[in-house]
């Protein structure tokens, strides 16, 4: 095991986000290659973490005053064992290799728990569509398109939307796939209803994450009823995360974005969740701006000198990170349970620190990974995919109500994988091991492709 992962910090030194994710898997699976000997005879751990195709391109675009930029663009398609490869597409300056092979990697395994057959890909590029006309994502979604189309197809890889790819740059990535390919396929998810797109699914990760919370606490007898909540970002997963706990009864009084955070010590009711969405998804504004409209509210500001986040220092019941990779760190991991926390369930991929992690696993609080928690929103793409196939679009009851029976056998794959190696109620090792079985059985069952 060590040294696997010594061969593949060598290989991509730079790449510690990809490192991370790896290390995570390879310490919870050790007692599944113990008892599976075949699995280092096949070399499955090098196999797994090594992606099968990595594409990267440039993407010329010209912007408003005729200037023309380049960006780079890329595709992980790390694993197509139990199916088409799926995963979103993210446009954001940080975008580079480590966060697309961590966040492919760490798709393999949540697409494998939701039991639908998907295999796992992520991809995107570091342009920022934030402060950019319509006309220059159109063309920045076009010249991308140009080349992704040659690697992509509704049985190959089904891209779908992620941090700044939302329903206007599929539409345009589409329309370009439609014309270059002169079809018209499910082949991208995160479409617009009047021509694909399946309803629920903007609310999927975050009903998704909720759902999953629910399914915790109700094995402890419990419920989100009365419970506060902390819940970082105020983008699409943070809101339907949100929209959710408000309607299982439970109180959510924080929401951020990289300027700073609100904490509203009345809860963010119905009311103060829409100013939020007409905010964020229209005007694009900045989230200080929920003061102006209830003062009773208090913004801090981010400051990045600080060892720990002043969100995760409210006393509450819950918490649901929703923003980003690495959000929490060991010291706000301290901060949360000394506020009281005993549930983390997490709407962003990779959001806790190793050291957060352990810290939440040795004080015994129910804590969800995403690989398990934010499973939703591909699941949702899944059924999506499904309907496209099928020429049929299923009612929001109809989709709902698959999405929380995924959820719930997500939450039982968990609880009996970490059961059967004696680790009982550990989420992160029930969620690494049920994935990775299905993923690595599939694999042999393939011979040594």
């Amino acid at each position: 095991m060590t040294d696997i992962l010594q061969t593949i910090k060598a290989r991509d030194p730079e790449q510690n986000e990809f490192h991370q994710a790896v290390q995570e898997v390879l310490e919870t699976v050790q007692p599944v290659l113990d008892r599976n000997p075949e699995y280092r005879q096949a070399a499955v751990l090098e196999r797994v973490t090594e992606p099968e195709r990595v594409i990267m391109f440039r993407v010329p675009w010209m912007d408003d005053q005729g200037q023309v930029k380049v960006n780079r663009g890329f595709r992980i398609q790390m694993n197509s064992a139990i199916g088409p490869y799926k995963g979103g597409l993210r446009f954001h300056p940080s975008v580079n290799l480590s966060i697309l092979k961590f966040l492919a990697f760490e798709q393999v395994f949540k697409n494998a728990l939701t039991t639908l057959s998907m295999g796992g890909g992520k991809g995107g590029s570091d342009f920022d569509p934030k402060g950019k006309s319509d006309n220059e994502v159109m063309r920045f979604c076009q010249s991308f398109m140009t080349e992704l189309f040659r690697h992509i197809g509704p049985d190959t890889d089904i891209p779908a939307g992620d941090i700044g790819v939302g329903a206007r740059e599929i539409g345009y990535l589409f329309g370009m796939y439609k014309r270059l390919k002169n079809e018209f396929t499910g082949v991208l998810t995160g479409k617009s209803l009047n021509w694909g797109g399946s309803l629920i699914r903007p609310e999927a990760t975050g009903y998704g994450c909720v759902y999953f919370a629910s399914e915790m606490l109700n094995v402890q007898g419990d419920s989100l009823e009365g419970k506060t909540c902390l819940v970082s970002g105020s983008g699409n997963v943070a809101q339907y995360t949100v929209e959710k706990i408000i309607e299982m009864g439970g109180k959510v009084v924080t929401l951020s974005d990289s300027s700073g955070y609100v904490y509203d010590e009345e809860g963010i009711d119905q009311e103060k969740l829409a100013f939020v969405m007409r905010l964020k998804n229209i005007r694009r504004g900045r989230i200080s701006e929920y003061i102006d409209k209830y003062s009773e509210a208090v913004y801090t500001e981010a400051d990045s000198t600080l060892e720990y986040n002043p969100l995760w220092n409210h006393k509450a019941d819950c918490a649901f990170p929703s923003a980003t990779q690495n959000e929490i760190n060991g010291k706000d991991a301290r901060n949360l349970v000394n506020n009281g926390v005993k549930l983390i369930s997490e709407g962003a991929n990779m959001p806790s620190a190793p050291e957060a992690v352990d810290f939440f696993l040795d004080h015994k609080l129910l804590y969800a990974p995403g690989k398990a928690a934010n499973a939703g929103g591909v699941a949702v793409s899944g059924l999506e995919m499904a309907q496209n196939s099928m020429r049929l679009k299923w009612t929001r009851e109809e989709v709902d109500e698959r999405l929380q029976l995924i959820m719930k056998n997500i939450h039982k794959t968990c609880l009996e994988a970490s059961a059967e190696y004696d680790m009982e109620g550990n989420y992160v090792a029930g969620a690494n091991i049920g994935g990775f079985v299905k993923v690595v059985n599939a694999m042999l069952d393939q011979g040594l492709v």
